[in-house]
């Protein structure tokens, strides 16, 4: 069960790196303008949840890395001992995303709820999702397979046999 946890936990933080790599993609792409967990620590601090604030950035970084660690940890628990993950977390990411996006995180930040947003966030963050959710089961994967497999030890070469002479 720990090492469930644990390996849950390290794929998740290693998943939410992969996933913000599409985030930011779609920003410089121009189909989202900032980070939601920007957004979402903006709102979080105090003051207005529409003026940038210190450390917005990196607290927003660090929420969602320990956000996704979270998550990662969670699937590792309730996928134990399944292999080949991928449709489980692809709809467990996704899940989080809906929930997420249609009710705490509108309230925490200014970003809109899924249905209100422009149109090209939701679809950033859907294949952010998926991305974590795809990553997150490879890992896993990854690990299980790892585990079962037998421990190689090497075997020592026979010492020479000695020649006797008759």
């Amino acid at each position: 069960m720990m090492r469930d946890l644990v390996n849950g936990a390290a794929c998740g933080t290693l998943a939410t790196v992969a996933m913000s790599g599409v985030m930011v993609a779609g920003e410089k792409a121009g189909l989202m303008r900032g980070q939601p967990p920007k957004h979402i620590a903006r709102g979080l601090l105090p003051g207005g949840k529409r003026r940038s604030k210190p450390g917005e950035g990196v607290l927003g970084a660090v929420a969602h890395l320990g956000f996704g660690a979270g998550a990662g940890a969670a699937f590792g628990l309730l996928s134990r001992g399944r292999s080949h993950r991928a449709p489980l977390a692809v709809g467990y990411a996704l899940a989080i995303w809906v929930v997420s996006y249609s009710g705490w995180a509108p309230r925490l930040s200014q970003l809109p709820p899924i249905g209100r947003d422009d149109p090209g966030r939701p679809a950033v963050m859907a294949a952010a999702h998926v991305v974590y959710g795809v990553t997150l089961a490879f890992l896993l994967d990854r690990l299980a397979r790892r585990r079962a497999e037998p421990v190689r030890v090497p075997q020592a070469a026979a010492p020479p046999v000695p020649v006797v002479a008759r």
